[in-house]
Formats: structure tokens, C-alpha cells, sequence
């Protein structure tokens, strides 16, 4: 695990070893951490806008020891999974534009309104609570539930941005969307007892209903 502290002060060292400015984004618990919502975190998850700066981090962070671990161990074969580098416990999680099943879209990069500059070439934006909900949908993972948990408990959600940037994956091909993120919702509010409100349930789901509904119209189904 790694503290806020030791969490700034790594990456300031991977930021003066840089060979060109990058911008990344900060999702998962080190958004967390830089809100105030989480005090450690395992795994750093950060999203690049492409391979050149990502492959430039990779570099800065091997010159201070890090190594290349295999991603499919972690997130088993699906698409879109990070490169990942450990050292000790701590593990970076480097992602390009996709994160799993979504897109760190546009409009989530401009509600990441927390800036973090480090010298040297580094600056870091903090992804808004909203996305990193969506976000935790993505990975879904057992602690990415706790996290989610924590988030909603937290903060102030509006749940109209979640549902709009669910509307907004699926214009960007993520047809699974509004589905994969209702069913993470109603299990955490089923199983853990999160207070996610039921209308936004009831609105997600109706959602799934009418793609649906589009995808089958005007098609001709035979029974044999």
C-alpha cells in the first residue's frame, strides 16, 4: 500500500526523470486519495491521451526500479487492459483513452477540474467522483465495489452526470453501458447497502429496454 505522501513524492521523482511534458489523468484510488476520500492505495491508475506519453512514463518510472508485470493476471483477457508496473506493493495501472469496457471521454477530462503539477514535466488532473464511479464499473473488481461504496457515501453525487455519461459511452460505441453500469449500481445497493437512489436504477434500466427495443425493430423473428 502507499500513502498521499509517498504516493506525491513518487510521482515527483518519475516527473524530474521525464524526457517530455505529459498530462495524465488520475482515476481510481489515487483520485481518491488526492480528494480525500481514500488515505492508501495498492494499484496507481492513471489514463494517457496516448502511447507516446504512456511509453515515456514507463521509461521515467523503470530508470526508479519498476517492472513490467503481466496484465492479464490481474484483469484476465478482456479488452482494453493496462500496462502495469510494480515495485514492492505498489503497482502503477497505465491506461491509454480505454478503460476496460469505457472511454475516458472528453467531457470526463473536462470535469477533472483538480490540477496537480509536479516539477519537472508531470502534470496530473484529478478525475471528478462521478467518473470515478463509472470507472469502477470498468474494472469491477471486489475492492472496486468498496471504493464505489466509499465514493457515493462521501461525496455529493449527481446522478444525472453518471447517466449522461453512460448516454455518452454508448455514442462512443460502448453499447453495454447502461447495462453493465445498473447492474453494478443494484449490487451495490442490493449487497452492500449503498444508498444509490431507485430512480436512477428505474432509469437505467429503461434505458436497456429502449436500446433494445431499437435493435430488434423492424427485424423478422422465425420460431422453428
Amino acid at each position: 500500500m502507499i500513502s498521499i505522501d509517498e504516493q506525491q513524492s513518487l510521482l515527483l521523482n518519475i516527473s524530474k526523470g521525464l524526457k517530455k511534458k505529459i498530462t495524465v489523468y488520475a482515476i481510481g484510488g489515487t483520485a481518491m486519495m488526492f480528494l480525500g476520500i481514500k488515505d492508501t492505495t495498492l494499484d496507481i491508475d492513471l489514463v494517457f491521451d496516448n502511447n507516446e506519453d504512456k511509453e515515456a512514463f514507463k521509461d521515467a518510472a523503470k530508470e526508479i526500479g519498476y517492472k513490467e508485470l503481466d496484465g492479464i493476471e490481474i484483469y484476465g483477457a478482456r479488452p482494453n487492459i493496462p500496462d502495469m508496473l510494480k515495485l514492492k506493493d505498489e503497482r502503477f495501472d497505465l491506461f491509454v483513452d480505454e478503460v476496460i469496457d469505457f472511454v475516458f471521454s472528453q467531457e470526463m477530462k473536462n470535469r477533472a477540474e483538480q490540477t496537480i503539477e509536479f516539477e519537472g514535466n508531470l502534470t496530473l488532473n484529478v478525475a471528478n467522483p462521478q467518473d470515478i464511479v463509472l470507472m469502477k464499473c470498468a474494472t469491477d473488481r471486489a475492492k472496486d465495489k468498496d471504493d464505489a461504496r466509499k465514493i457515493i457515501e462521501t461525496s455529493d453525487i449527481n446522478w444525472d452526470i453518471v447517466i449522461e455519461e453512460a448516454k455518452n459511452q454508448i455514442k462512443l460505441g460502448k453499447e453495454k453501458a447502461y447495462f453493465e453500469l445498473g447492474c453494478f449500481l443494484e449490487e451495490l445497493k442490493e449487497k452492500l447497502g449503498v444508498p444509490v437512489p431507485q430512480e436512477v436504477l428505474d432509469k437505467l434500466f429503461t434505458l436497456v429496454q429502449e436500446q433494445a427495443a431499437k435493435k430488434t425493430k423492424g427485424k423478422t423473428v422465425k420460431y422453428t
